[in-house]
């Protein structure tokens, strides 16, 4: 069974959620305090975390950072605020979906069901191992440090490479610049993020069949860089 976790304080709202959500044949557990829900989410391994934005002692957002530096597990985040700010700084933190209350439970489980069928399919069926990721046509030999694509072999330089492999590690969340210089280039390196967009223009170059219409690095336009899947 499917372990789902509800970081939610409005009790009437996570009960709701919850009773959906094992009628359809999921194990769920809910959390009304921001930290506690974090160390949650952080000992115990869920399929996935519903995470509202506002809550006590620490927030959504925060809870979504931390949670971003350890694991992969797909997050939802549901919020009652309509601003695209809001939406934006979750996407941009690493959330997978965004739903804003009131919405329908049955839409909820029908989310759910949709991000776990997709993170199965990058983790269990899409020819992934600990050693190589391989993703439509495009290889990368973690031990080699070498990088394929339909069968040849592109010459990338170190940053290049460290950069296609952060983002191809964790596909479909959006990295902003900045997480992306600091990650790449260390929190003490001397530059700026302008640094990131030449390294992603160059690797589009050596990557992508056709640079101005990007298959793999996709922009998302005022965050940053994903890579589709």
């Amino acid at each position: 069974m499917q372990q789902i976790l509800i970081i939610e304080d409005e009790r009437a709202i996570a009960e709701l959620e919850r009773d959906y959500l094992e009628s359809h044949g999921f194990g769920v557990e809910i959390e009304g305090s921001g930290d506690v829900g974090l160390k949650l989410a952080l000992e115990r391994n869920f399929d996935l975390i519903i995470l509202d934005v506002m809550l006590p002692k620490k927030d959504g957002f925060e809870i979504l950072r931390e949670i971003r530096q350890f694991k992969n597990v797909p997050i939802l985040m549901v919020t009652s605020k309509k601003e695209d700010i809001d939406k934006i700084r979750g996407l941009g933190l690493g959330a997978d979906d965004y739903m804003t209350k009131p919405f329908s439970p049955s839409e909820l489980v029908a989310r759910v069901k949709a991000h776990l069928a997709r993170y199965n399919r990058l983790t269990q069926q899409d020819e992934r191992t600990n050693d190589m990721i391989i993703i439509r046509g495009l290889s990368i030999d973690k031990v080699a440090r070498r990088v394929m694509i339909h069968g040849d072999e592109v010459m990338l330089t170190s940053k290049e490479y460290d950069l296609l492999l952060l983002m191809a590690t964790y596909p479909n969340r959006v990295f902003d610049k900045m997480e992306l210089f600091e990650r790449i280039w260390g929190l003490d390196a001397n530059g700026d993020t302008a640094t990131v967009t030449v390294h992603i223009r160059r690797l589009r170059e050596k990557i992508e069949h056709d640079p101005s219409n990007p298959q793999y690095i996709e922009t998302i336009w005022g965050v940053g860089y994903r890579f589709k899947v």
